[in-house]
């Protein structure tokens, strides 16, 4: 998961944006995880909020949840219903397709040079931003702090000290000593997260260019390791890695099974949950912290079929007023996407705020998924459903990543034709 925006050039309260009787659409994702959390109760009051100050203007939100919301946006776009905004989970596609503004068509300049530079980056197809981030998070390794101790261990910060970690708590008689979820439902956040921290500054799947370099030798040598260190030492668990997804690596770790796994924000109310004592630190490198933290964004766009730029703009302005942005992340636990808000989260003394400083410092020198790319979903696919491979026993790194590779390019040469 991920999270909200910006700071407003006008907060509202202008009065009319020119036209009369403007119905904007918009489709967004829940992010909670039961009715009394829906984000549908979120979007409609910050709509009715919005409407006393703009009585000419009307925003109708529908919500679907994660499972649904691509998909519905999509059999919009295709029935050629448009909604005016889509807050989902990836917008390339639409902006290759002609179908998006760009946001300096929208927003204002104020609210634009609000946003995280990482995020305002990966927002760009071909140059020209069309995604506008929503919701963000980062990762961090969480450690059990109690069989830490039970072990006489420290955190670890580099990989030969994770893997001497792993050891000990093995010894100590813990199911999973690092968690390796490398099954298909989120592997390619494992990944990325393992390919970033290897030797030579690890690229992660793309070059500085944008090319995808899968295959490279640091990051051969980086599952490599992760074959020979820890899973064919029997660290990583019962359950084979291609076998483990995050869902289970979770819960894994809030019944106190787990040593160690790379997690998000939403492991910290989890495990709080179950009583399960926890620290979290960078995530090791292959010889000290790793290059950088994998980010990951959520996306809101306007589409152009309505012709509706003025007021999907203004609107777009009040919801990532600071004051906005704040409120939706501390709902649901995510990072603010914008300075404004990042700082105040940053400075606040408040105890859910004090628990996403870790996750809030890594986010401004984050590296995101090569999300500009619209050939990245069918990677991303490839990636979750065959990575497992290259660390399963009678497995090759090489031979995996280099057919991976392959993939990527063909992708990438069929959304370019």
């Amino acid at each position: 998961m991920v999270s909200a925006l910006g700071m407003t050039a006008v907060l509202g309260g202008c009065g009319s944006t020119g036209s009369s009787d403007v119905t904007l659409r918009l489709v967004a994702a829940d992010y909670g995880d039961s009715a009394a959390n829906s984000s549908k109760k979120y979007w409609d009051a910050l709509a009715k909020e919005y409407e006393k100050q703009h009585s000419d203007v009307k925003v109708e939100v529908s919500v679907y949840s994660w499972n649904d919301v691509d998909r519905k946006v999509k059999e919009m776009v295709d029935a050629g219903h448009a909604p005016d905004m889509a807050q989902i989970g990836a917008y390339a596609d639409y902006a290759a397709a002609g179908k998006l503004y760009p946001v300096s068509d929208l927003l204002s300049i104020r609210t634009q040079a609000d946003f995280l530079s990482p995020l305002s980056d990966a927002g760009q197809w071909k140059h020209t931003q069309y995604g506008i981030p929503f919701a963000a998070s980062t990762r961090v390794l969480f450690y059990n702090k109690t069989l830490f101790a039970k072990a006489h261990l420290t955190a670890p910060t580099t990989w030969d000290e994770l893997a001497a970690d792993a050891t000990a708590l093995k010894a100590q008689g813990v199911k999973y000593p690092y968690a390796l979820p490398l099954g298909p439902e989120e592997a390619q956040a494992e990944t990325m997260q393992w390919l970033l921290g290897g030797g030579n500054g690890g690229s992660g799947y793309t070059d500085d260019v944008g090319t995808y370099t899968i295959d490279s030798a640091t990051n051969v040598e980086t599952f490599t390791w992760l074959k020979d260190e820890l899973v064919g030492k029997g660290l990583t668990g019962p359950v084979a890695p291609g076998k483990l997804n995050r869902a289970a690596a979770f819960a894994a770790f809030a019944d106190g099974q787990v040593g160690m796994v790379n997690g998000h924000p939403t492991l910290i109310q989890q495990a709080a949950k179950k009583g399960v004592q926890f620290g979290t630190v960078p995530m090791p490198g292959r010889t000290g912290r790793a290059r950088a933290s994998m980010g990951v964004a959520d996306w809101m766009m306007g589409f152009k079929q309505n012709g509706h730029a003025e007021q999907i703009g203004d609107f777009l302005d009040f919801v990532y007023s600071e004051k906005n942005v704040l409120d939706f992340s501390r709902k649901y636990g995510l990072l603010p996407v914008t300075s404004s808000a990042s700082n105040t989260m940053a400075a606040s003394d408040a105890a859910a705020d004090k628990a996403l400083r870790p996750f809030l410092e890594q986010l401004p020198t984050s590296e995101l998924y090569p999300v500009g790319k619209t050939s990245w979903a069918a990677v991303s696919a490839a990636v979750k459903q065959n990575i497992g491979q290259a660390v399963a026993p009678g497995g090759s790194p090489a031979g995996v990543l280099t057919r991976l590779q392959s993939t990527a390019m063909a992708a990438d040469s069929s959304s370019a034709s």
